[in-house]
């Protein structure tokens, strides 16, 4: 599957690399770190670089922001976002065996990796804290319809599935410490939905206002914010 992100497919199925949902996503990191002190920032797998630049936009001078990313093209479109505090690695991430950073961010990435717990393991040790975003694919009308995972896999390149509780679980086996997580409502949230995702909000609203837990499980239309150590 790997493939995809570097032989075009992925910008075939996807032109803008989510640009658009970029600030949408800014705003739940930012909302989940707001008591943290930091002076550097890297993002795995950071796509066209849009949530580092409105990081940058938002945060203090003093905050270094790298981005690594294994598509060529996507870290063309990176560079439109480079300047001397936002940095872009056309490489894998592990290679630069020394680097350390205060945060590292995965944002909608270990689910498109073959061995994601290995992944996860590796990047325990690359950064002081670490932020996951991660899809919950599985939900009850999501398995009773197969399509939306099925979609999941064909046009973005999900490849794992996750609930609350074993997005949760795959984190602690992988010797992480949960600090902080939270709901984030994309299927809510986020500009130019499809037409059965938006047939689903309504409910979404009112079960997620009766019970988060219920809403998530029986709907989907949600992913997971993660603080870990």
């Amino acid at each position: 599957m790997s493939n995809i992100y570097q032989d075009g497919t992925y910008l075939d199925n996807n032109a803008t690399w989510h640009i658009e949902d970029s600030p949408w996503k800014a705003k739940q990191i930012l909302k989940i770190i707001e008591d943290i002190e930091l002076s550097s920032i890297c993002e795995v797998g950071c796509g066209a670089g849009e949530i580092l630049a409105q990081l940058y936009q938002q945060m203090p001078q003093i905050i270094q922001f790298h981005g690594y990313e294994i598509s060529q093209q996507a870290f063309e479109l990176c560079l439109q976002r480079k300047n001397k505090r936002i940095h872009f690695h056309l490489k894998d991430f592990f290679e630069d065996e020394s680097t350390f950073f205060d945060l590292v961010l995965a944002i909608d990435v270990f689910e498109h990796v073959e061995d994601y717990m290995g992944f996860l393991r590796k990047l325990k040790d690359k950064g002081k804290y670490k932020i996951f975003h991660i899809p919950l694919d599985i939900s009850v009308q999501a398995v009773l319809r197969s399509s939306p995972i099925l979609k999941a896999r064909e046009s973005v390149g999900h490849i794992h599935y996750f609930t609350k509780e074993t997005a949760l679980a795959t984190l602690r086996d992988s010797g992480y410490e949960i600090m902080a997580y939270f709901y984030t409502h994309g299927a809510l949230e986020l500009p130019n939905q499809d037409l059965k995702t938006s047939l689903f909000n309504l409910p979404r609203k009112l079960m997620f206002l009766l019970n988060k837990d219920w809403a998530v499980r029986i709907l989907g239309g949600f992913s997971l914010m993660v603080l870990a150590k």
